[in-house]
């Protein structure tokens, strides 16, 4: 499994910054790799950080087959934003197989979810980082399959209140991910007001101190220098370097239409 943190890497690279995060990714990833292959050779750490890759992976597919059949069928598109995360990982054949055979374990009806939820929490407890990095990646392939109706908010947000990532996490999540997917349509243009207030989490009549403090917050929660030195996989710093782009333009989105300091 040792091109487990490759994988990872690449598919949180791909999940914020798309092929050239997917490339950061596999890059750092591979580091990720060789530096827990080192620690598990010394004695220093054990086997735990590679078994917790590697079962990061594996829910990651198979909640994303879940998630994907969850309305009753898989349709085309739901295959294809599958297979497109796949391919921009850079994939070898056999992890491809794995990860066709998660997400096919994963559409099946008697599917474990609370079992598999739970071992889940279990293993990132105390890494919110990681359930942020995982309920975002979930989020991702849903919005990149098309419209999220109320079957998959519902399991979305299981998913979400189990690694203990509540509705305002949630619903900012996904408006990062719109606001991502608003930036490489609108080739780094702002985004507009509304979808900058959502970014934030705050409303439109929130203070102006609100907002300087929600985009702290975030930028605290995402800068990837403060990730690093609280433990983060270097395969998540792309995934990190996007999100904080995306909070400063909401930010400076904000701070122009209010014309304060």
């Amino acid at each position: 499994m040792q091109w487990v943190g490759k994988a990872v890497g690449s598919l949180l690279g791909f999940a914020a910054a798309g092929p050239i995060g997917s490339l950061l990714g596999l890059i750092l990833g591979h580091r990720f790799d060789e530096g827990y292959s080192f620690a598990g050779k010394n004695g220093k750490g054990g086997p735990v950080p590679r078994e917790l890759s590697g079962l990061f992976f594996r829910t990651t597919f198979e909640l994303m087959g879940r998630v994907a059949k969850v309305d009753g069928r898989v349709s085309e598109e739901e295959i294809r934003a599958a297979r497109r995360i796949m391919h921009t990982m850079q994939l070898t054949p056999e992890q491809v197989t794995s990860a066709i055979g998660h997400f096919t374990a994963g559409k099946q009806a008697d599917f474990p979810v609370a079992e598999r939820l739970a071992e889940l929490g279990r293993q990132l407890e105390g890494r919110p980082d990681l359930c942020r990095a995982f309920v975002e990646i979930q989020m991702q392939a849903a919005i990149a399959a098309g419209p999220v109706d109320l079957a998959k908010r519902r399991l979305l947000w299981r998913i979400a209140s189990a690694l203990g990532v509540g509705r305002v996490e949630l619903a900012q999540i996904e408006a990062l991910i719109r606001a991502h997917q608003r930036f490489k349509s609108d080739h780094g243009d702002a985004p507009d007001l509304e979808g900058a207030y959502k970014v934030l989490g705050v409303s439109a009549t929130a203070s102006d101190g609100d907002v300087k403090r929600a985009y702290r917050r975030l930028m605290n929660q995402h800068h990837p220098d403060k990730l690093l030195s609280r433990g983060m996989p270097p395969a998540m710093v792309a995934l990190a370097e996007q999100k904080t782009h995306e909070i400063r333009a909401a930010y400076d989105r904000i701070k122009a239409h209010r014309a304060f300091k």
